[in-house]
Order: C-alpha cells, then structure tokens, then sequence
C-alpha cells in the first residue's frame, strides 16, 4: 500500500489539492493508496503525543494505523518559513520511535509560491527522513510560483510539472 501524506494542518490547502492530482495520477497507472491529511491531526498533539506520552494517544495511533499496511510514501510538503510545517515536524517527533517510517521508501514533493518550489523544505526533510531511516526516491520534484500552476479544479496546468510528477510517480511504483 502506498500513502499520501498531506504535510500541512491548514484547511483547504493546495498541499491537498497536489496530493489529489497526484492520485489522479496513481489511479492512471493503477496504483492503489490511502490518504493521511494532517488536518485530521489531534488538536492536543504537543501536549498529549509526544516524549513521555508517545504512543499513549488513541486519536493519534488510529490517524498513524495505516502506515504500517504501507511500505511507500509519498510525502506533500509545503515550504513554510524555508522548511516544513510545523504540524509535519510534530507528526513526525510523535511517530513512533525507532519505527514509524523507519525502512518505508518515500517520494517528496514540495512546494512553494516563490521560485525555488520548496527546495529548503525538501532539503530539510530528506535530512530528516534519512536520520530515521527512511530511503528517499532521487526524483524530488518542486513546484515553485504554486499559485499560478495550480487551477482551483486541482490540475497542474504546467505540462512540464506535470510530467515530473508523473515521472516521480512512474519511479516510485517501480522502486
């Protein structure tokens, strides 16, 4: 099973709307998966989830159950203040440790409204997910100046972004 993981809290993000043209792109090439939003995040996660609480939260176990049925991930990241958010960064803190995305393959995407698509963010987080054990897919895509290729409808109207993330997808399967 393969997981999109939504890397911001924000409602109505177009972190989210990436990640569902994204699954119009698995649904071409047949892939099953399974979302996990962050904006389904407990509201109490700093306070209740993580350090001596980990793995004490039901709401938050029940959000992270699927990604033991997964061993690929594609992770939405959205550039914030040069790297990720910061409901990504605790949702990682509070996985469980040494597991949660220890040994799973995981694909990046970012992206941000200035021209350099995330680049920080996708730095910050490959760093990350090496540290815990994560192997990272080589084809990182960035989506720089989002605002003005991505259609309310949720398309990507860049040919060329498009056809990067088809290509990321493509590898990720094969992987």
């Amino acid at each position: 099973m393969l997981t999109l993981l939504v890397g911001t809290s924000r409602p109505h993000s177009r972190t989210r709307r990436v990640a569902d043209f994204y699954a119009r792109l698995l649904d071409e090439l047949g892939a099953s998966y399974q979302f996990l939003d962050l904006t389904d995040l407990p509201a109490n996660l700093l306070t209740e989830a993580l350090y001596h609480k980990a793995g004490q939260h039901e709401a938050f176990n029940r959000l992270i159950a699927p990604l033991d049925r997964s061993e690929k991930i594609v992770i939405f990241a959205p550039e914030y203040n040069c790297s990720i958010p910061g409901a990504l960064k605790a949702f990682i803190d509070a996985l469980p440790y040494p597991g949660g995305v220890r040994g799973k393959k995981a694909a990046l995407v970012s992206l941000s409204s200035g021209g350099q698509g995330g680049l920080l963010a996708l730095s910050h987080l490959t760093d990350i997910l090496f540290y815990l054990g994560t192997a990272v897919l080589p084809q990182r895509v960035r989506l720089p100046h989002i605002s003005q290729v991505l259609a309310e409808s949720g398309d990507i109207t860049d040919p060329l972004l498009r056809q990067v993330l088809r290509e990321q997808a493509e590898a990720l399967l094969k992987w």
